[in-house]
């Protein structure tokens, strides 16, 4: 595997930042040895950290890359508000674009995973003048039609009614249920050999006690995670769940043109072909709203940047240089 960083690396630090009236925290880490080529920022998703990250920034710091990885609205130390607006795609658009003005930053490159994936694809849509390259691992290019879809009437997504729902926020109450959590959404299973997640269920409350040790994270890093979550619990972090109507009702009308090509800016996706929550078929067809796509598709998982990070960052590197 690529050399990781650790939460504690002296190569990187944990600053915070006010957007637009509220706090986030965020990775900082520039290249020691060598004269700054660029800027990436990192956009994690769901249920995951700024520090998901991990087996990337070393090796983007190796190209010369100054990297920057924010933990989103309602993860780790960054504020976590009742209110679903702080959770829209465009809030984070628009943060984001804040945070690139107080660095003064002219053009970056913007990657993303899961959730971190749609918002860099808005991200580039709104601020197509500052976003030289990007990279998008999982995540499908998805056009909204002209009138809003309910998840109810979207079977492959089943498991997001799961957690737009009350009932994991009521239920990963606490340390003890919080590391179970992460066990199982990490790659830990049952002793039968049974996952704790399922995109056509979602998650498998009855299975938590019985989870075993993750696959893709250390005991230092399981600890790290929930101890970021105890912060604010996980009810802020499935608030991104919640907002697709709301998301639907702020996009552009750009958004939803079906006859020209909304990308100009080079942009690399990574599908991954183990993937159960965003198989690479979703992405069929989304070619055509790109005029310089570069695909890859890579043996592994939805955790890609950990399970198979050598290959991520080659695809990365090829990609960036």
């Amino acid at each position: 595997m690529a050399e990781k960083i650790t939460p504690d690396d002296a190569r990187i630090q944990w600053r915070n930042g006010v957007l637009n009236g509220k706090n986030y925290e965020y990775i900082f880490a520039e290249p020691r040895d060598s004269k700054i080529v660029n800027t990436i920022i990192l956009v994690h998703g769901w249920p995951d950290l700024a520090f998901g990250w991990r087996y990337q920034i070393h090796f983007l710091l190796s190209l010369g890359y100054r990297v920057i990885a924010p933990n989103m609205m309602g993860y780790g130390a960054t504020d976590a508000p009742d209110c679903l607006e702080f959770y829209t795609f465009k809030r984070a658009c628009d943060d984001l674009a804040t945070l690139a003005s107080q660095l003064d930053l002219s053009s970056f490159v913007l990657a993303g995973h899961d959730w971190g994936g749609a918002i860099v694809y808005r991200f580039a849509l709104r601020y197509p003048k500052i976003v030289s390259k990007l990279v998008v691992i999982c995540t499908p290019f998805m056009i909204s039609g002209e009138n809003y879809t309910p998840l109810t009437k979207l079977p492959n997504f089943k498991y997001m009614l799961q957690l737009a729902g009350t009932e994991v926020e009521n239920f990963i109450v606490g340390e003890v249920k919080l590391k179970q959590f992460f066990r199982g959404m990490f790659g830990g299973t049952t002793p039968e050999g049974e996952a704790l997640f399922s995109p056509s269920h979602g998650i498998f409350l009855d299975r938590l006690e019985t989870i075993g040790p993750p696959l893709f994270l250390s005991e230092s890093e399981l600890d790290f995670y929930v101890n970021s979550y105890m912060r604010n619990g996980i009810r802020s972090t499935l608030n991104w769940y919640r907002t697709d109507k709301l998301n639907f009702d702020e996009q552009e009308s750009v958004f939803s043109v079906i006859d020209k090509q909304l990308f100009d800016m080079p942009v690399l996706f990574i599908s991954c072909s183990s993937d159960g929550a965003v198989p690479p078929s979703l992405s069929k067809g989304m070619d055509v709203w790109f005029r310089n796509l570069t695909r890859k598709e890579i043996n592994t998982g939805h955790w890609a940047m950990v399970e198979n990070s050598e290959v991520v960052n080659r695809c990365m590197g090829e990609f960036l240089k």
